[in-house]
């Protein structure tokens, strides 16, 4: 028994395998773009936006084409749609990103499947990858429609309860540690005092910052070019099309799409996906510094600073027994570093529109969706793995505090900024309190130091812990 079947296109004939959904495009694409198989597959998330809008192509046709799209085509059309969306013919969509730059591949693997599906569903030849699944639609307004909707779903469904999450639980670790003072840091150097609670503050405040950035690139990224069709003048589609298939998809998503207000401008730019990134890019940079920050913090155990305790979750060496490293926060730093390489891909990538179509779209979904599920799933690992397990090692907060050199600063309302100068080398130089050295000096008597000396105060706060 042979294992494949013969599908025809345009070019002719083409032998397709007997199990799979597929028709001749997909294969000769299959066929003709071995890069990165196995490794770049089109992401899950662009296929499933794919069987949203051509369910939603199909209502919106039936309304306004009901000859061409019947009712029966519709319902099995609709239920082939919606088996691709819930996943359960991912095997069926086996093409790479590197394939053309217009996704046109990737939607002609849409319409094969879902015409073949609905076929088999309805028990005979109905429907047609061309003349139904692609009625009244290019590939040039449907990649990048499946582009906007799956960009939105990884921002609002991924990446912002991700954040969401551990924003709670540094509210939470504020709370825990109010009132708990340590030297504050800058350029790696002593600094004044901090509250360990307003150190976490910012922490929280720089993620609900990057939560409203990318709040506000979600309304562009919900303009859809579907209805502009081949190059945006909306050739073959019939009028009301455009917000029909837009209103179906909103719909089906949950979501508020629109369609966009100039087909030229959403077929051959990409600009609302280089903002959206650009805001993902700013919470990698925030995730970046606040992973350093914590793993310099619980840096030693009796070498580093060891500020504070973080959980300990595997060996972290090899040859050196008892070793624990920081790894949450290093997988951390990693995505950081790839959402940052993503982001100049998607920046080049934009900047390549030629005339009435942008032709590296799957290259911008493949490094959007990735950034998207790389910061969530790492963020969620995070705080799991890292975060929620934070505690102060207040004695040697203690310690490093009353250690530091900058705590002089206190002294300028009454000595002045030389002299407080002069009583930090001095003390430095020969390894002595800043009281010791502000005496020597004559700044200030014994009495009036201890007066006038609280680091705690200098943080804001007036009971020690």
């Amino acid at each position: 028994m042979e294992n494949f079947r013969i599908e025809h296109d345009s070019m002719g004939e083409v032998k397709v395998p007997a199990d799979k959904l597929w028709g001749a495009q997909t294969e000769r694409s299959h066929e003709n773009f071995e890069i990165g198989v196995g490794i770049e597959t089109m992401p899950r998330e662009i296929t499933k936006a794919f069987g949203y809008l051509k369910k939603a192509a199909a209502i919106a046709n039936n309304a306004l084409k009901p000859e061409k799209m019947t009712d029966e085509k519709l319902k099995c059309i609709s239920q082939a749609c919606d088996e691709v969306i819930s996943g359960q013919l991912n095997e069926n969509f086996p093409l790479v990103v590197w394939q053309t730059g217009s996704g046109t591949q990737s939607n002609m693997n849409a319409n094969e499947v879902i015409a073949n599906r609905a076929n088999q569903i309805a028990g005979k030849k109905l429907c047609h990858p061309n003349d139904d699944i692609n009625m009244s639609q290019s590939s040039n307004d449907t990649f990048p429609t499946a582009l906007h909707i799956s960009a939105v779903s990884a921002i609002e469904d991924k990446l912002l309860p991700a954040v969401d999450t551990l924003v709670k639980t540094f509210a939470k670790l504020e709370k825990d540690n109010e009132g708990i003072v340590k030297s504050g840091r800058t350029h790696l150097q002593d600094a004044v005092p901090i509250q360990f609670s307003q150190e976490i503050s910012g922490w929280r405040t720089s993620l609900e910052r990057d939560v409203e950035m990318l709040e506000s690139s979600l309304p562009y990224l919900k303009q859809l070019a579907l209805g502009g069709t081949a190059v945006g003048t909306g050739l073959n589609a019939p009028k009301g099309f455009d917000e029909k298939v837009a209103a179906a998809v909103s719909d089906l998503t949950g979501k508020k799409f629109i369609t966009a207000p100039n087909k030229f401008h959403a077929l051959t730019s990409k600009d609302e996906l280089v903002f959206a990134h650009g805001a993902v890019k700013a919470l990698a940079a925030d995730m970046m510094k606040i992973a350093n920050d914590v793993r310099w913090l619980a840096s030693g155990p009796r070498d580093g600073l060891g500020e504070i305790h973080i959980p300990e979750n595997e060996p972290g060496s090899s040859i050196m027994p008892g070793k624990v490293n920081p790894t949450q926060c290093e997988a951390v730093t990693m995505v950081a570093v790839q959402v940052m390489g993503n982001d100049a891909a998607i920046g080049f990538a934009a900047s390549q529109g030629n005339f009435e179509l942008n032709v590296f779209m799957p290259v911008i979904a493949y490094n959007f969706i990735q950034s998207c599920r790389l910061l969530a799933e790492s963020i969620l690992s995070f705080n799991k793995n890292c975060a929620v397990g934070i505690t102060a090692n207040k004695e040697k907060m203690h310690d490093n505090l009353h250690n530091s050199l900058m705590l002089v600063t206190a002294l300028n309302p009454y000595i002045g900024y030389e002299n407080a100068a002069k009583t930090s080398h001095l003390a430095y130089e020969k390894n002595i309190s800043l009281k010791d050295a502000c005496v020597q000096l004559g700044f200030l008597t014994a009495e009036k130091f201890d007066e006038v000396f609280h680091p705690e105060e200098m943080a804001g706060v007036t009971k020690v812990r």
